[in-house]
């Protein structure tokens, strides 16, 4: 079986790669008229190798419908997205610091979401993990609109030993629940917070639920039965910003 590569498109894309974490990328390729001084001289800056994108020359896996501005790059996921432990290792933890721990989100488009108001609102590190979640893939880059590259991404096990880890170095643990009485508007949130996202369809596990010190929800008019996920972590992460504003200097 051919290893799967991950690859982003276009020039926007690849500059957020190259400016915030351009060790991310393994190669990029190039349309041979394709001319951007600025870029061109990044990737030479960072040593990337270059190959000329041709009709023969197309990789196989490559979507060609994202292919028309000429310039595509292939990912090294090892060095995108960090194991917990490194990660975890060099956080300084303090009451601004806020974290989104993932319980099995399946829509790349959730999850590109998800980063994107993470990185937007201050978000210190998205929490993902190995086993039944969506991974990291060109349309989740895409959806980011670059952002996977500014905020940490961060490859985690067990998501209940996480949890618990998290928990023993002070972080307070919020689970996003539609059916809680607990208002995310009205949360005071002065602690080292981690806000748990969970399934589009069966939301929190019950063991992940039983992990969380408060659930939240999201007030809203009575038209409305329940947001998607990815909007329901912009609107808890926009609440948690109002009373962090460090994060924003």
């Amino acid at each position: 079986m051919a290893e799967h590569k991950t690859y982003i498109y276009g020039r926007h894309a690849l500059m957020e790669a190259l400016t915030n974490n351009p060790k991310t990328l393994k190669k990029v390729f190039l349309a041979s008229n394709f001319v951007d001084t600025e870029l061109g001289a990044l990737v030479k800056k960072n040593g990337i190798p270059i190959a000329v994108l041709s009709s023969g020359s197309i990789p196989w896996d490559v979507d060609r419908g994202d292919i028309r501005q000429g310039i595509i790059g292939l990912l090294s996921l090892e060095n995108l997205v960090s194991p917990f432990r490194s990660f975890i290792g060099s956080l300084k933890i303090s009451s601004d610091i806020s974290l989104v721990l993932l319980d099995e989100i399946q829509d790349p488009h959730n999850l590109g979401a998800i980063i994107r108001s993470a990185a937007a609102f201050g978000v210190s590190g998205v929490l993902i993990p190995e086993r039944n979640q969506v991974p990291i893939t060109s349309a989740v880059i895409k959806v980011s609109a670059g952002m996977a590259f500014r905020v940490p991404l961060v490859s985690i096990g067990n998501v209940n030993a996480t949890l618990r880890d998290l928990k023993d170095k002070g972080f307070w643990i919020y689970g996003l629940d539609e059916t809680a009485t607990k208002s995310a508007a009205l949360e005071k949130f002065d602690r080292p917070s981690v806000f748990v996202m969970g399934n589009e369809a069966a939301g929190i596990r019950e063991k992940t639920r039983e992990l969380c010190d408060v659930l939240l929800s999201i007030p809203m008019n009575a038209r409305c039965e329940s947001l998607n996920v990815a909007a329901s972590a912009a609107i808890t992460f926009y609440s948690w910003s109002l009373q962090h504003k460090s994060v924003f200097e």
